[in-house]
């Protein structure tokens, strides 16, 4: 999770012929009659025919009719700006992915930068977090190696080392994947972003899939870019094919300190407890149904944070898609949600820097969200494109009043982005 300084210290023929010759006593030979050929199977693509170089541009504006005197919109951080235009990434990915229908050992690799607004809170700690200190930075989003192995289980092990985007939850930083603009409590500011280490996936069968691995923390890197100097576990189990198939769930825990060891006292040793729980039901090639629930405790400020989310989305046709999300989240000691005015205030709270932060205290926080996404038809150089408006209401039912610049209870916002792939 996230650490804050005041409220919230977060893969990729031969053709064998047989001629026969016929020999005749003419003076000249007779045209031989072709003979049959067998196509044998055809061969694998090599490996550097596997790779790929793709991306994604998004940007996108709320409007906030409250115009809040800080020109926030408290609660959302990557859609944080009130009537203000964003450029939230340009995403570039050149990766070898590992082949689903590999029957034996294979290898990958993924790595992915980022440029946009989005970077302020996607950081690697010490990897271009102080570098640029404008909205718009640069940011190392994945670096990793990929291997399976077709051994220990019925379906081999999967292992990704290096650096990478969490598997925990259900939103993600990749534009392209989410069903909304913008973001719920639970990925802004209930499960990590990013880690530096490594996990392996044991397919025990069809049904049971293992994780367990080590990293250096939430949103951390190596050495100076770790805030502290104690390792953390992420583990869990996913569930595949119930319910005929249209069920599938992810169970994940992170446990690790989490606390810069310049902010309090014994920071190595509080640890922070992140759970979180996926089930998706895919009810037929048109209706989906997500649920996420969500708990994490942080020893070190005696707080706890908790809720759950529910997802539907609706395919209408191939351009079209509607979505709705609801959501309840506690921040139960105000430790966890906050709002950060400046580019680097973001990375100096996680660090034990000096930062502002904007926290409400104590509050239950919800919103619901109501979205369309629609593909144009365009060039196929940039097939894909998503233009996806949205409303959402968010609102507190316990606390006080976090939004428009501390001064209501509830908060509307009218946004849309524009996402195109190439």
């Amino acid at each position: 999770m996230r650490k804050f300084s005041l409220a919230a210290l977060a893969a990729l023929g031969s053709t064998a012929a047989v001629e026969a010759h016929a020999q005749t006593a003419a003076p000249a030979a007779a045209p031989a009659a072709d003979a049959p050929t067998t196509d044998a199977p055809a061969a694998p693509a090599a490996w550097s025919d596997t790779l790929k170089l793709h991306g994604s541009i998004e940007a996108g504006f709320t409007i906030n009719p409250a115009g809040p005197g800080n020109g926030l919109n408290f609660g959302q951080l990557f859609t944080d700006k009130a009537n203000e235009p964003l450029f939230n990434q340009a995403l570039l990915t050149f990766e070898r992915p590992l082949d689903p229908k590999a029957e034996g050992d294979d290898y990958g690799f993924k790595l992915q930068g980022m440029f946009g607004t989005d970077a302020r809170y996607t950081h690697f700690l010490g990897e271009l977090d102080r570098t640029f200190h404008d909205r718009h930075q640069f940011d190392i989003v994945e670096a990793n190696f990929l291997a399976h192995f077709a051994a220990l289980t019925d379906g081999g092990v999967d292992i990704k080392l290096g650096q990478y985007s969490t598997p925990i939850g259900y939103e993600v930083i990749d534009a392209t994947a989410n069903p909304f603009y913008s973001h719920s409590y639970i990925f802004n500011f209930g499960i990590p972003l990013k880690h530096t280490g490594g996990y392996a996936t044991f397919h025990v069968n069809d049904t049971l899939d293992i994780y367990a691995g080590g990293d250096t923390g939430v949103n951390t890197s190596l050495f100076h870019g770790d805030n502290n100097g104690v390792p953390a576990f992420l583990g869990g189990f996913g569930l595949n094919n119930l319910l005929d198939g249209k069920l599938t769930v992810l169970a994940l825990t992170h446990i690790g300190s989490e606390d810069p060891s310049n902010s309090i006292p014994d920071a190595d040793h509080q640890m922070r407890w992140i759970n979180d729980i996926v089930f998706t039901y895919k009810q037929d090639d048109n209706n989906t149904y997500v649920a996420e629930i969500n708990y994490i405790k942080e020893d070190g400020f005696h707080a706890q944070g908790y809720g759950a989310a529910a997802y539907f989305i609706h395919t209408v046709n191939d351009n079209l898609s509607v979505a709705g999300r609801a959501e309840v989240w506690r921040d139960a000691n105000g430790f966890f949600v906050g709002a950060f005015p400046h580019p680097l205030d973001f990375v100096n709270s996680e660090r034990g820097f000096p930062a502002t932060v904007i926290s409400a205290g104590k509050a239950t926080y919800s919103e619901v969200t109501l979205g369309l996404t629609y593909k144009p038809p365009v060039p196929d150089a940039i097939s894909g494109t998503m233009i996806r408006p949205e409303l959402r209401y968010d609102r507190a039912l316990a606390g006080g009043t976090p939004y428009d610049n501390q001064t209501a209870k509830g908060q509307v916002t009218l946004a849309f982005d524009i996402v195109m792939p190439f």
